[in-house]
């Protein structure tokens, strides 16, 4: 079966510096596309391919080798592809006619990956299964990364990707051939309710707190929040703020999805099969202010409600520890 693992990355200050370029370089290169796109079509009607974006990266690259030139060929190709697959899942929304949403511009916070579709071509994952502590991913035009591997890589690595989440960096491995390990069956099986009060009631009686991060974070989120309203709009002391404001609800997912995982973990551990609630959280958690001519009800504590279902997490509740392998299908 398929697995995937993330890795924090410790970067040296110079290669925080290419990574940080790279990551720009393809954004450029991903929106220069779009526009491609775009005006081919609106000024001559042609519906232009990644197969004809892929054959122009030769030339792209070679116009520019201090900018395009630096990075792998295969990293490159597969942002086009990205962008391909944005106009494929808008033509099959149009089709089952939802709302389009065509492909969109990519500003710097709205692009944080950097794909590489085969380990060997463009990277290289080093790992030292002896000595963890000295792995490293080697990346094209970066150099050697050393990695904080905190647990053991299982099976074939394919696909190697590199992360930027506020001020952190993250590799990303997709792997393939990873053994199952079954757990030893227990014989019973469970209902899952979710819940605010508690995140989890299981159907024998059980519970699992709603630890409330959002909440105990709120204080200084709200005065990191003062703070960026009185900064100048593109000051670098508001750009400072900003990361601050980022790293705290950064902080609160990391800690949501912790606590996800591990009673994830421990409900795959005491049960064979599991059936828990098909909510739909979207729509559950959709604004209640309503329009000028319909105003909303109650929209106060609507919003109060809002909130504390998306801190419980549900949505993070219902997803598998990557650490598990199930004896028995979920069920919705």
């Amino acid at each position: 079966m398929r697995g995937s693992y993330k890795f924090p990355l410790r970067p040296t200050s110079k290669q925080a510096v290419a990574l940080a370029q790279c990551l720009e370089e393809h954004r450029q290169l991903y929106n220069a596309a779009l526009e491609h796109r775009r005006t081919a079509y609106a000024k001559a009607g042609v519906s232009i391919r990644y197969g004809d974006q892929s054959a122009d990266l030769k030339h792209i690259r070679a116009g520019d080798p201090d900018g395009q030139g630096l990075w792998s060929f295969s990293s490159q190709q597969a942002t086009l592809r990205r962008l391909d697959k944005a106009f494929a899942a808008f033509f099959s929304r149009v089709k089952a006619g939802r709302t389009p949403g065509f492909p969109r511009f990519k500003g710097r916070s709205r692009f944080g990956t950097v794909d590489w579709p085969k380990d060997g071509d463009g990277c290289r994952w080093d790992s030292q299964p002896q000595d963890p502590s000295a792995t490293f991913v080697r990346l094209q035009g970066i150099g050697h990364v050393r990695v904080h591997q905190h647990r053991p890589v299982r099976g074939r690595v394919k696909t190697v990707s590199v992360k930027r989440e506020g001020s952190r960096w993250y590799v990303v491995l997709s792997c393939d051939d990873v053994p199952t390990d079954l757990l030893p069956p227990t014989g019973r099986a469970v209902g899952v309710d979710m819940g605010v009060a508690s995140l989890v009631t299981t159907s024998d009686g059980a519970q699992v707190g709603n630890p409330r991060y959002l909440v105990a974070s709120m204080g200084k989120l709200a005065a990191a929040q003062r703070d960026l309203a009185r900064k100048k709009r593109g000051s670098e002391r508001r750009r400072k703020a900003v990361a601050r404001v980022a790293a705290l609800h950064a902080k609160v997912r990391r800690q949501r999805l912790d606590h996800a995982h591990k009673a994830a973990l421990a409900l795959v551990r005491g049960y064979d099969l599991i059936v828990r609630e098909d909510l739909r959280i979207a729509n559950m958690t959709r604004s209640a202010s309503g329009t000028i001519e319909r105003p909303g009800r109650n929209v106060a504590q609507k919003s109060g409600l809002n909130r504390s279902i998306l801190d419980a997490g549900w949505g993070g509740c219902s997803c598998r520890s990557s650490r598990t392998r199930l004896k028995a299908p979920v069920e919705s």
